[in-house]
């Protein structure tokens, strides 16, 4: 059992959440079987780790329903349940999915009240495409989002209960040192692989609810080694650094996907660390997949590049270079 806390901004706001007679509050710990206490502007929210989660996930939804203007209609709760919207339900194509379409630009709202928007064309594309698709594939430089924003569309997705987990992936390439020559255990040696992708959950989420997302495993980040064998039923998944794999490796990666499930694929094909840059499975994608419905390619350059202004210089100045060496 666990207790979390939602804190009332003020009296308007506590009024409108509680409902008449506190119906809405009652018809939360229902619907998830937890205990709700308040006192003062706090609520406590108590039950087990995941149903809390859920129960507080709720009351943040209906915060930001309040703020909708008051011309429009607003269903303020019961809020819709896993199957009625949002839920996508087999292996559909791109028309049978309206409930992806976000509110305006804003793809996911940070813990911290950061709103994360896409910057540049490439990136609304990009956000459009993983919201109207079940397989989306994107290559392009560092620096460009593709994987900060796949992951914000993960928890969006998570968030509505389209999805019921996020799974993230990456090969892990021995850049000149051998796992087995570094200390630790096995998780310990590939959390410098993984490490990025924590990054980015760490600033949407806080690092407690990433940790005991990760713990329920409503998130998972794993080696892509351990994808194999594996059905992935109502997931979010992202196979992040796909330049890294082998031929053999994407194609088990490609079927995991699962009913009720979406896949992000994303790389930079300029970044290859295998012996053999021409045995990418990234760099094949293109020829094999190209002309599949419910999948797309979206491809990023060096004007979407959203970090230092110096990455972009930098950039250009590798693709000079390259082009002289011929």
């Amino acid at each position: 059992m666990v207790t979390k806390k939602f804190h009332l901004r003020n009296t308007t706001e506590a009024l409108q959440l509680f409902g008449q007679q506190d119906e809405h509050l009652r018809g939360i710990e229902e619907r998830f079987g937890v205990q709700i206490f308040g006192r003062g502007e706090v609520l406590s929210i108590r039950g087990a780790p995941r149903k809390v989660e859920q129960a507080l996930e709720t009351l943040h939804t209906m915060r930001d329903r309040l703020v909708t203007p008051a011309s429009r209609p607003v269903q303020l709760y019961p809020l819709p349940v896993e199957g009625e919207e949002g839920k996508v339900k087999g292996g559909t194509a791109a028309a049978s999915h309206p409930s992806r379409e976000g509110s305006g630009d804003v793809v996911y709202t940070t813990i911290t009240g950061k709103a994360i928007r896409p910057q540049t064309p490439h990136q609304h594309q990009y956000v459009k495409a993983i919201q109207t698709h079940d397989m989306v594939i994107a290559i392009g430089p560092a620096g460009t989002g593709k994987t900060f924003l796949a992951v914000a569309c993960g928890l969006a997705a998570l968030k509505t209960g389209r999805v019921t987990r996020i799974v993230l992936t990456r090969p892990v390439v021995e850049a000149g040192e051998k796992l087995g020559f570094l200390p630790g255990d096995f998780y310990e040696k590939v959390n410098p692989y993984l490490k990025p992708l924590y990054d980015a959950f760490y600033g949407m989420l806080g690092p407690e609810r990433f940790r005991l997302w990760r713990d329920e495993e409503t998130v998972e980040i794993v080696p892509l080694a351990y994808m194999r064998g594996r059905t992935l039923d109502d997931a979010f998944i992202i196979l992040d650094e796909a330049q890294n794999t082998t031929p053999e490796q994407m194609k088990m990666f490609l079927t995991r996907l699962g009913i009720g499930s979406q896949t992000v694929i994303t790389g930079d094909i300029t970044q290859i660390d295998l012996e053999d840059k021409r045995l990418s499975g990234l760099v094949q994608l293109p020829d094999i997949l190209m002309g599949i419905p419910d999948i797309t390619f979206v491809r990023f350059a060096e004007e979407d590049v959203v970090r230092h202004g110096l990455v972009k210089q930098i950039i250009r100045a590798y693709e000079a270079w390259e082009k002289q060496q011929g």
